[in-house]
């Protein structure tokens, strides 16, 4: 039997560090990147529900078949932001990357 374990990363940005998991759900993952101030994860995210604590919040539609992957949130694109989110610039359409850099 295979275990699968969550992954952590260090996110290095220009001008801070922000956190990756990787966490194996199955055939898919769950997978997020959290800084001091918001997060930007995969369609598994709600960001309406974490609106709710005024926490900015996106989540991103992968450029491939799903987000497996920090690599993937990255290069993804913006699907949804919640208002707290949109207050700090996150917009539809962007990278997952540069929404990160907002936050």
């Amino acid at each position: 039997m295979d275990i699968l374990l969550m992954e952590h990363l260090i996110v290095p940005l220009e001008e801070k560090e922000a956190e990756g998991f990787v966490i194996p759900l199955g055939d898919v993952n769950l997978v997020f990147v959290k800084t001091d101030s918001g997060i930007v994860g995969c369609g598994a995210i709600d960001v309406m529900a974490l609106e709710k604590f005024g926490y900015p919040a996106a989540k991103v539609k992968p450029k491939g078949n799903s987000v497996a992957d920090i690599n993937d949130l990255m290069e993804g694109e913006i699907a949804a932001v919640n208002p707290s989110g949109e207050k700090l610039g996150i917009k539809i359409g962007m990278t997952g990357k540069e929404a990160v850099r907002l936050l």
